[in-house]
């Protein structure tokens, strides 16, 4: 890897707080990311239709009444920037030239804006991961690898401004993962086959943010942590499950910046505030706001340290005050706007507000209490003091299920009392991993009974 990062950017807690960064990310048009203020990112999606060459026109139609809604709604709040995020469809993604055009035509409207109205914006491209299609001939070459460069670099070509993407590296056996409750097959998932994905696919990335001059931002472990984390709330796993593998989680979403990403992480990434206490770069989250995406137990302390404040996103249907996306643009436009008057008014104010974020959710839930500022800094010490991505995903398993222990014990959090064996079983299942890297691959290729691993798509040796 390029570079690896070996001690903490936030040692002091009274630093680590939302709008700033140690290493803000500066755009062309002056906007600062991680640069005092916290800026709402809007992110949103078609309603229900067909995505087909025949109904392109369609679809461009309501991506520019999306953004020309939205970015009306900013103006009129006297938004001081704004960052749109466009996560495109598998079909625009298999059909890079769709992709781009969409890029287009949603960064010409913010220029319009921009030049006419003086609101400053910064669009994100996030293709589709569609590797994870059985199609896909291998994770690192290949025609749907090639579709994905070529949507990348077509969309910076377009005006894209940062990008991202929500890999899947080790997807399918981590759904099996979660399914069992196997943390030590979680932990394989994400330090070994999602960390050497991340490794690969961010090299190039970074390659095209270079060829482009555009910003590698970053990766979101939502199809891993983000899927334990529904399953957790609907009652399907314990929860102390679902916090364990989004610390986790963090390790190999680490990997991404230390192949050069710059942020700001990508906003489904609750395991952000993991990345940003170590590196320092900004990050985008969503908490209360993305409830019109998927129902959280972290609506509040997701927004202690965040830069970037997100909806998840939303489908633009017509509610009540106005479409969707505009609606859920006023919200986080309100949601910054209370976080920066709060930076203005004195450091002792911030943090505050950021301390009342964390209080009010941490002692519901362990996925909650993972997130709290001071929690996440001394994990993350135990994490850097490993030096690879898989000695790492066990020393941040360790320390998170040891810490929601002293929570539990110290009556700092409420857990419900079924759960609780479950840090013992997976504290023994962590203990038991090889220490042998190359070992512990061999033995899980051996126990994939299923067969959801293929490892020549990882140039693994097959059992």
């Amino acid at each position: 890897m390029a570079d690896q990062f070996k001690q903490l950017s936030y040692e002091n807690l009274n630093e680590f707080v939302f709008g700033s960064a140690r290493t803000p990310v500066a755009l062309k048009n002056g906007m600062v990311i991680g640069g005092g203020l916290v800026y709402p990112e809007l992110n949103f999606t078609l309603p229900t239709m067909l995505i087909t060459k025949d109904s392109m026109p369609e679809v461009i139609k309501e991506y520019k009444g999306i953004v020309e809604d939205a970015c009306k709604r900013a103006k009129e709040l006297f938004a001081s920037g704004i960052v749109v995020e466009v996560e495109l469809m598998p079909p625009t993604t298999y059909n890079p030239e769709w992709g781009i055009e969409i890029a287009k035509v949603v960064r010409d409207i913010m220029y319009e804006y921009e030049i006419k109205h003086g609101l400053k914006s910064v669009l994100r491209i996030t293709p589709v991961d569609i590797r994870e299609d059985k199609q896909s001939p291998h994770m690192w070459h290949g025609s749907h690898w090639d579709a994905i460069m070529e949507t990348f670099r077509g969309c910076a070509k377009a005006g894209a401004d940062l990008l991202s993407i929500e890999s899947i590296g080790g997807k399918d056996l981590h759904d099996e993962a979660i399914m069992f409750c196997e943390i030590d097959k979680s932990l394989f998932a994400l330090g070994i086959l999602g960390a050497r994905d991340m490794s690969k696919l961010w090299r190039e990335i970074k390659m095209i943010a270079d060829e482009t001059g555009t910003i590698p931002a970053g990766d979101t472990a939502c199809g891993f942590a983000n899927t334990a984390m529904v399953l957790a709330d609907r009652g399907f796993i314990p929860k102390v499950f679902s916090a364990v593998v989004r610390v986790i989680s963090a390790v190999r979403s680490l990997v991404a910046i230390e192949e050069g990403a710059k942020g700001p992480h990508k906003d489904c990434g609750y395991e952000g505030v993991y990345v940003k206490a170590i590196t320092g770069i900004p990050i985008s989250m969503e908490g209360k706001s993305s409830a019109c995406a998927h129902l959280s137990p972290v609506g509040n302390i997701a927004a202690c340290v965040a830069d970037l404040w997100s909806n998840e996103s939303v489908q633009n249907i017509k509610l009540l005050g106005g479409m969707a996306p505009t609606v859920s643009m006023e919200q986080l436009i309100y949601d910054c706007r209370l976080m920066n008057t709060a930076t203005e008014s004195g450091r002792q104010n911030a943090l505050l507000l950021r301390d009342l974020l964390c209080e009010s959710d941490s002692k519901y839930d362990p996925q909650a209490y993972v997130l709290r500022p001071d929690v996440v800094i001394n994990i993350s010490k135990e994490i850097i003091k490993e030096d690879t991505p898989f000695k790492r995903s066990k020393a941040a398993g360790l320390a998170a299920i040891q810490t929601l222990r002293n929570a539990i014990n110290s009556k700092n959090l409420i857990v419900n009392e079924k759960e609780i064996s479950w840090l013992d079983i997976m504290e023994k299942q962590i203990e038991n991993v090889l220490d042998d890297e190359e070992a512990f691959i061999a033995e899980m290729l051996d126990r994939d009974i299923s067969g959801k691993i293929n490892p020549e798509k990882y140039d693994l040796s097959a059992r």
